[in-house]
């Protein structure tokens, strides 16, 4: 069901499937102590962990944990690609819901979309737990009454930004750190170059 912004935004705080734009492709999302319900709708492997999207990357750093060496290389690319199609797998922190990596919980996808429909949502529910629409295995969904239409039990946003981008429909990069580097698990959207300007 289309939604108005506000409808969307009390959805996912109420622990329902939303639908909104990205910078990339449309997300599925929804409040990340309530992953499982997109593990359910895309029919997804619990081996594929979700991305903890959010407004700002100072709302995704409690959720991961990591020495003051490693914030601070973390910041230096955050700085650099956010927002944007860059996808961060770091070490999870405690406050991190197991159902959002239900195989490894240990670790968390963390993107800040370059979105302005997106960023409003996400600064009203804070972070949420989400991946591409369509089902596991299908091509990602392009346009939101395409999700409608394989997804009905969601919410989904209306597309009345006039200013928005529609997004690019590739996926984001997919960037894990390892302890001492980082090891790209998926080359999307954002060509990294991990040289830092001493």
């Amino acid at each position: 069901m289309t939604q108005s912004l506000e409808t969307l935004i009390a959805g996912a705080r109420a622990g329902l499937l939303v639908s909104f734009p990205t910078d990339t492709v449309p997300a599925l999302a929804a409040v990340p102590e309530r992953a499982e319900l997109i593990f359910a709708a895309k029919q997804r492997s619990q081996d594929k962990p979700l991305i903890l999207m959010a407004a700002s990357a100072e709302d995704l750093w409690p959720y991961v944990k990591g020495s003051e060496t490693e914030y601070k290389i973390w910041q230096e690319i955050v700085d650099k690609y956010w927002p944007g199609a860059l996808t961060l797998v770091l070490p999870a922190s405690d406050r991190l819901p197991k159902v959002m990596n239900p195989i490894d919980p240990t670790t968390i996808g963390i993107r800040v979309p370059k979105s302005a429909i997106a960023q409003t949502i996400l600064k009203e529910t804070g972070p949420l737990a989400t991946t591409s629409a369509n089902l596991s295995g299908q091509p990602p969904l392009k346009t939101m009454a395409e999700i409608e239409a394989t997804f009905s039990q969601i919410l989904v946003a209306t597309t009345d930004y006039q200013d928005e981008m529609p997004g690019i429909g590739v996926p984001s990069t997919v960037a894990k750190w390892t302890g001492i580097d980082w090891q790209i698990l998926r080359q999307g959207a954002v060509k990294l170059d991990f040289s830092t300007g001493n």
